[in-house]
């Protein structure tokens, strides 16, 4: 059979690759626990992220006894530690973001508009 009536063969980089499997959807339904301890914080004493977590430090602020004329003094004691994974803390700064601008159109910078009724108190 001459040359140019063969048929080409078949490149095997050239062909499609198969596509990969469907992923079925995860359903996952929160269960609360109420025996869940709450933990009060009032400050963040350490914040990292070392490339794989984000652990975030939070302390609570204990003083001692005031006394006149003496200096105030205090203690802060680590509260709790939380270990996030690189995915969770993302989650966790998109609905902090979510906050501040919620806060930001709401809060103390900007006040919600007085009523009519407020308004025309003030005259």
């Amino acid at each position: 059979m001459p040359a140019e009536l063969k048929a080409p063969k078949a490149n095997p980089a050239s062909a499609p690759a198969p596509a990969p499997p469907e992923r079925q959807p995860v359903n996952v339904r929160y269960l609360d626990r109420v025996d869940v301890e709450e933990t009060f914080a009032d400050s963040i004493t350490n914040l990292l992220f070392d490339g794989q977590t984000l652990r975030i430090e939070f302390g609570v602020t204990r003083f001692d006894e005031m006394k006149t004329n003496a200096p105030i003094m205090g203690r802060r004691y680590p509260a709790c530690r939380l270990v996030l994974s690189p995915a969770t803390a993302m989650d966790l700064i998109n609905r902090i973001q979510g906050i501040v601008s919620a806060v930001n159109r709401t809060g103390p910078l900007n006040p919600a508009p007085k009523s009519g009724l407020d308004a025309a108190k003030a005259s």
